[in-house]
């Protein structure tokens, strides 16, 4: 399945992504994609509310807005310099273990919303990359066991800002949940809808130029690892987002570097898990 939310911000229901491009409404279903859907058979039950009630539910306009395809997560976890080449133009040795900071869930936003450039900002960067979602809760799994932990995948852009998380002290937190920060979806989809996790092709343009090209295969550290890794350190609950890391191609990293300006549009996308596209916008 492909798990979508639609409306407003704040007041987004749930939906579907059929096969043949149709949104369905599952407002009917009763209930949202949060900790308790996912730790609660949720996605067994709306499947089989969608074979139920699928040919009869309400139909969501194409112009509908989507949200973040689940709703607001206890954390969202992730990754740094999880790509060989990304590592080597931020500068920085090829980590022995994963590189792990938080991301506010604040930061979460829907995945064509406009980018807000914070205010005080001068290095607003891209980055483009593959989301797990939590489907079970985990604590101290193996990886054996680690996929069966998982809910599904989205795509991320983990916007950042790299003044904020490399010039002002402490962690890289602060350079990456200002609002807007955190554009997820435009659907979750389940695993059975994707061959191979590990094998995605990648992309973000910045006004239609190419900067970012790349295949999930070249992961450091791929989804079971992280899974398993994670879970040594912290519970992960049900609807929980680690975002994986992006791959080169990042502004930081061009020479000179270039940062994102009012008016830049990005888009991005990921083999089957949809695109993205933002509208870089100055801070009120």
């Amino acid at each position: 399945m492909k798990l979508i939310r639609f409306g407003e911000a704040g007041q987004e229901k749930p939906g579907l992504l059929l096969n043949d491009g149709t949104r369905l409404d599952a407002s009917g279903f009763g209930r949202d994609y949060d900790e308790a859907f996912f730790g609660g058979e949720g996605l067994a039950a709306l499947a089989a509310w969608l074979q139920t009630n699928g040919a009869s539910a309400p139909r969501v306009a194409p112009e509908a807005r989507l949200g973040p395809c689940v709703c607001r997560p206890s954390k969202i976890v992730c990754i740094g310099l999880n790509y060989s080449d990304h590592a080597v133009e931020s500068g920085m040795e090829l980590p022995k273990e994963p590189v792990v900071f938080f991301k506010s869930t604040t930061a979460l936003c829907g995945p064509n919303d406009d980018l807000t450039i914070p205010r005080n900002s001068t290095k607003t960067d891209w980055e483009v990359e593959l989301a797990v979602i939590v489907g079970k809760r985990a604590s101290y799994v193996s990886e054996a066991d680690a996929l069966k932990h998982v809910a599904g995948y989205a795509l991320h852009n983990d916007y950042s800002e790299r003044a904020f998380q490399l010039e002002r002290g402490g962690q890289w937190v602060k350079g990456k949940s200002c609002d807007t920060f955190a554009p997820l979806g435009p659907f979750l989809a389940t695993p059975d809808e994707l061959a191979d996790p590990g094998a995605l092709d990648m992309w973000l343009n910045v006004n239609g130029e190419k900067r970012q090209k790349s295949t999930t295969s070249n992961l450091v550290f791929g989804v079971a690892t992280l899974v398993s890794y994670l879970s040594q350190f912290m519970t992960l609950l049900p609807g929980d987002v680690i975002s994986t890391g992006t791959p080169g191609g990042v502004g930081l990293g061009m020479k000179p570097p270039q940062f994102l300006k009012p008016g830049d549009v990005v888009t991005l996308g990921i083999a089957g898990l949809g695109e993205q596209r933002q509208v870089a916008r100055a801070c009120a």
